[in-house]
């Protein structure tokens, strides 16, 4: 064994890497998705001929961008008829693509390898050199849901959100089809110059002050009249002529989208409206007439079935909501709502069925295997590779730069702007879509961040520049900066035992003639998936949104993140086209409705497509081949090089081991579990605890690869429109509006930058 594995090192010195001789090469797959591959185990040949497998990881931690394993390995040499089992531990610098929830090893550092009765320094020395050189090529590419049904560990702290809001927004309810058109405080009238008309800016929707004097609201395809720009409205009849034009910019906006379907075809378009205005937080839930209320089988809960809308009532008559993840009871649906934390819910919400229709809320039930996958999410970075020497960023201002005090820090931050600046000691930063810049002067010139102020980490949920604590720097050379961002950059935020949208908080926006919106948690009524994040909720479509046509940037009124008014751009408008939710699996069905995923132009991974950024994306990275500065295979490499990559959703692995080093296998002919023994037999396992960790670990492995099974198949349906059920007008599928609606004041305008987070990491 030692002379093999002297050999095999200084086959690994003398070329760099090892053969991997006994791996087909990956087939290619049409499309812009990652390339299907082998499943467990995987294995490569060395030049004397030993076969090294190497089983599915077991991941025991997963921070920033470092994910700790173990992994059951076999070593077969040449000549013996069986193999020796052991277990080796890596620490891999991975990049992540949540797009298609996957994580690629960079580079890996294997600190330990343990074999039963194994002493000589040798064998494990070659083996720790041979597995580090091709680990990122033979293990490939990992499934994200296999590695978060795999771990199993305490949140960090330093990724909990403390003191959140859960005050109850204003909850309205209707039992018929009616829409929340939500305006930023008092509507705030601004000239359009290309239409010659006022229009009101701190809202989303598009509302327009005609020359007869009365507001018009404009969505779904329809009109609706008031006196007033807060309502009450009623359908319009004829129009005043020059609304025509606004008719027409909106209409073809959001024809023009990528994934839009023409709503004049849907059977929801012929509904009229109920419309609801609110100037403050509020959120709006409703049923198509008297709720419906249907069992939840194997619990004492009912849920409304004729509504879009997560509405429960328990046995004893209580009515419970969840909305933004957060959980809200009352003896009336009219009224009384007060927060329930997610851990003093009745014992039955945590009983209904995984593939139930209401199984989308277990991500927001405490101790449900779904919360547990969605905060370990939450921490799963979206990361890239920053060009220093051609990513840049501008920020534009509403007249001179002015800076207030940053709470919970000695830091500074800029007002009369969309994107997030910040003044630390004379040095001022600012994040744009989730790459940090700094600069000498609030107007630059800006270049890539090497490092980011220490006190960001304080900035309290209380400041709209609070998610700008979850976008991190975590490695630097000379023409490249290695950044990510988690969930909290997107509003996504572990609050106690399950995660939520946004800080609960209401932040008052910029407004001096230009309006600067700000973070908001309430009003578009999102919920939760466990692969897509958040999203709109049902009504929300292309058609009800201002999509800044007429002489602004298309980013103002929609101004923070680059995106919607209610956050960074990649949120969008509904995934589905009114009707019920398709469930099961946590709403896998819905998923699939969002146009994004059919339509390649769009993704949720924010550095995509942007200039001087390399990023795992769906549609333009898989086919790189540029190398990447350090590490084996290159940044860019081909997905599957060295018989790696995706492990198929068939057979599942049964081979394990412990923290300990001991590997298990299940017995195949009687479902026992046995562990390989000193003398490289396998015996059967006797001791009760281990053979309940090992069962654990084993669903926990299983349900990984359903998880991956069910995003594979959302991926692979276009959206189809539901049939039936509670419909409310929409303008259309998925994707985000463009703020805008009025011309740029001179000095103002420009993109705003996104808000993101972390604090200095190099």
């Amino acid at each position: 064994m030692r002379t093999i594995f002297s050999l095999l090192l200084t086959g690994v010195l003398a070329s760099g890497t090892l053969l991997a001789q006994n791996t087909p090469p990956p087939q290619q797959q049409e499309g812009p998705g990652p390339q299907q591959q082998q499943d467990w185990p995987r294995s490569f040949t060395t030049d004397d001929g030993t076969v090294i497998k190497i089983y599915q990881p077991q991941p025991e931690g997963f921070s920033d961008n470092v994910l700790k394993s173990r992994w059951a390995i076999s070593v077969l040499q040449p000549g013996k008829s069986d193999p020796v089992f052991g277990t080796f531990w890596s620490v891999a610098n991975v990049e992540t693509d949540r797009d298609n929830r996957r994580v690629i090893i960079r580079d890996a550092k294997v600190p330990n390898v343990r074999f039963p009765g194994q002493t000589d320094n040798d064998f494990t020395n070659g083996l720790k050199t041979a597995l580090e050189a091709n680990l990122p090529q033979v293990a490939g590419d990992l499934s994200l849901d296999q590695v978060l049904a795999g771990l199993d560990e305490n949140t960090e702290q330093k990724k909990l959100s403390k003191d959140l809001n859960t005050q109850a927004p204003r909850i309205i309810y209707s039992n018929r089809p009616s829409l929340l058109v939500s305006i930023d405080g008092q509507p705030k009238l601004q000239n359009n110059k290309d239409w010659n008309l006022d229009i009101v800016v701190n809202s989303p929707f598009t509302i327009v002050k005609a020359n007869d004097g009365n507001f018009y609201l404009y969505g779904g395809k329809h009109w609706y009249q008031a006196q007033q720009a807060t309502g009450p409205y009623s359908p319009a009849g004829n129009i005043p002529s020059e609304l025509n034009q606004v008719q027409s910019a909106v209409d073809n906006a959001a024809s023009s989208s990528p994934g839009y379907q023409d709503s004049a075809t849907a059977s929801q378009d012929k509904e009229i409206s109920n419309i609801i205005v609110s100037t403050s937080p509020a959120e709006l839930v409703q049923t198509n007439g008297a709720p419906n209320w249907t069992p939840i089988a194997g619990t004492g809960l009912s849920y409304a079935a004729n509504s879009t809308n997560d509405i429960f009532q328990d046995a004893s008559g209580k009515y419970y909501v969840l909305i933004s993840g957060r959980w809200y009871a009352s003896s009336s649906l009219d009224g009384g709502w007060h927060y329930v934390a997610a851990n003093a819910l009745p014992g039955d919400f945590a009983k209904i069925p995984e593939g139930s229709p209401k199984d989308n809320v277990l991500s927001s039930v405490a101790g449900t295997d779904a919360a547990r996958e969605a905060i370990m999410d939450a921490q799963i970075p979206q990361t890239a590779k920053v060009d220093r020497n051609t990513a840049s960023t501008t920020v534009n201002y509403n007249g001179d730069p002015q800076f207030a005090p940053l709470q919970g820090t000695d830091m500074q931050y800029a007002t009369n702007t969309g994107s997030n600046v910040i003044e630390d000691n004379g040095v001022y930063y600012t994040v744009d879509n989730g790459v940090w810049f700094q600069g000498p002067g609030p107007n630059g010139p800006w270049t890539v961040a090497t490092e980011r102020p220490d006190e960001v980490d304080r900035i309290p949920p209380t400041s709209p520049l609070y998610n700008t604590k979850y976008v991190y720097i975590y490695d630097v050379t000379p023409d490249y900066i290695y950044t990510g961002y988690t969930p909290g950059y997107l509003n996504t935020y572990i609050y106690g035992p399950t995660v939520v949208y946004g800080t609960g908080f209401y932040y008052n926006p910029w407004f001096n003639g230009y309006y600067y919106p700000r973070p908001c948690t309430w009003g578009f009524n999102v919920f939760y998936n466990p692969w897509a994040g958040w999203s709109l909720g049902y009504g929300y479509g292309f058609g009800w949104f201002h999509f800044g046509i007429g002489g602004g940037w298309h980013g103002y009124w929609g101004g923070w993140g680059g995106g919607g008014w209610w956050g960074p751009r990649m949120y969008h408008p509904a995934y589905g086209w009114g009707g019920h939710r398709s469930y099961g699996f946590y709403g896998a069905n819905a998923y699939r409705n969002r146009s994004i995923y059919y339509n390649t132009s769009f993704h949720t991974n924010i550095y995509a497509g942007r200039g001087g950024v390399v990023t795992r994306d769906n549609h333009s990275f898989y086919n790189r081949t540029s190398a990447r500065p350090g590490g084996v295979g290159g940044f860019g490499r081909p997905i599957g090089t060295g018989g790696a990559g995706r492990p198929g959703v068939g057979r599942p692995g049964n081979v394990f081991s412990d923290r300990q080093g001991n590997v298990y296998q299940r017995n195949q002919s009687n479902n026992q579990w046995q562990q390989r023994s000193t003398n490289n037999s396998w015996r059967p396992v006797q001791n009760a605890g281990t053979t309940q960790s090992l069962n654990r670990q084993q669903q926990m492995y299983n349900r990984g690869q359903v998880r991956t099974q069910n995003f594979q198949q959302s991926r692979s349906f276009a959206p189809s429109r539901p049939s039936g059920g509670f419909s409310r007008p929409s303008g259309g599928g998925g994707s985000r509006p463009s703020g805008g609606g009025f011309s740029r004041p001179s000095g103002g305008g420009g993109r705003p930058s996104g808000g993101g987070g972390g604090g200095r990491r190099h």
